[in-house]
């Protein structure tokens, strides 16, 4: 069929007039699917725009793709459910889904941190990588099946800072101690080189940091914290956070609800986390090059770890993995390919990646 047949035929526009055309006929997914309506518990404030967000996206990417037939609704830590409790929720059906960081639940076993991030881990390329096209979704996604859920990748932060502390800390010895807020396998390696690790929601550091009940509070980054207003209460801003290199948001969904979604809204939703895990990401690292300058402005003192602080947490974090691989068939079976991969990605990254980066950024603080 030529062209000037197939818009006599569609209706369209002929011999520049204007012919009036069908209503466009829905998408066929729109017609034939049927509705299905789920929940979501976050275990974020709605306060926090960007990773509460990432779910928000995520539903809407779902609604768009499925004409209005799948809709998901978001609700913010603390309306359902508390927001360490969503995998609970989506185990027990009093939610279909969460969106929340995997290594939330390593109380359960500490198994889940790998999904999300481990000290010294994978960038956020890599870490992505690892779950995309090197095996690291179907090792997680076999391990979840113990707790009847599946994970997807939904939004990424980057590599994180190393928290907010009342007190300047100029070597190891000023650590320890101290209480900190701070989340999954992280805790239990500051642990080993002193520091007191306390587990508490987003939206409950700020009044313990005030108060004085905790010492030290690490969260996301300056876009984040500044929202929370944690400078208020602490001046010493620590970079990096060594525990999250590139720490991934999961989309969590309980297998039996998933099974039963028609293969096209099972589609939907991938794509649909994937699209949010890169928007997340862009989102941040947009906000948080402001807001870094921002916190600054108002006092905030940005401090390196010593070194000393770095080499003893390392040396604790390989004695953790060493510890778990010998006492956790569950750990060991992810870790192990995880852990090659991660030697491989670093080989390659030094290469290029880093030698091209270390070189700019000294030229640019170099003011040249």
């Amino acid at each position: 069929m030529d062209r000037r047949s197939f818009i006599k035929k569609a209706g369209l526009v002929t011999g520049g007039a204007a012919v009036t055309a069908a209503p466009l006929a829905a998408p066929a997914i729109a017609q034939e699917m049927p509705e299905i309506r789920w929940r979501l518990t976050s275990s974020f404030p709605k306060s926090l725009d960007t990773i509460y967000g990432a779910a928000e996206v995520m539903a809407e990417s779902v609604k768009a793709m499925t004409g209005g037939k799948f809709t998901i609704q978001v609700f913010p830590a603390g309306e359902i459910v508390p927001g360490l409790q969503a995998l609970d929720a989506v185990q027990s059906e009093t939610v279909e889904c969460n969106h929340t960081c995997s290594y939330y639940y390593v109380g359960k076993d500490p198994t889940f941190a790998i999904g999300t991030a481990i000290p010294f881990g994978l960038n956020v390329r890599q870490q992505n990588s690892w779950l995309y096209e090197a095996g690291g979704q179907d090792l997680m996604d076999a391990f979840y099946a113990n707790y009847g859920v599946r994970g997807f990748a939904c939004g990424n932060t980057g590599v994180q800072m190393g928290g907010w502390w009342r007190s300047e800390i100029n070597s190891l010895a000023d650590i320890k101690g101290k209480k900190m807020r701070i989340a999954g396998l992280a805790g239990k390696v500051m642990e080993k080189i002193g520091v007191v690790p306390q587990q508490i929601a987003g939206g409950d550091i700020y009044p313990s940091l005030e108060k004085g009940t905790i010492d030290s509070a690490e969260w996301v980054g300056p876009y984040d914290d500044e929202k929370l207003g944690f400078y208020q209460v602490a001046k010493f801003y620590y970079y990096p956070g060594f525990w999250e290199a590139g720490p991934t948001l999961h989309f969590m969904v309980n297998n039996k609800k998933y099974d039963e979604l028609p293969e096209a809204y099972k589609t939907a939703l991938r794509v649909a986390c994937s699209h949010s895990n890169d928007v997340t990401m862009a989102k941040y690292d947009a906000k948080n090059r402001l807001a870094i300058r921002s916190l600054v402005g108002k006092g905030v003192q940005l401090r390196p770890f010593p070194r000393d602080v770095l080499d003893a947490a390392y040396a604790a974090t390989q004695e953790l993995y060493a510890e778990l691989s010998s006492t956790n068939e569950n750990w060991k079976k992810i870790y192990e390919p995880w852990k090659q991969y991660r030697e491989e990605s670093f080989q390659w990254f030094r290469v290029a990646e880093y030698t091209l980066d270390s070189y700019g950024y000294a030229m640019q603080a170099a003011g040249k």
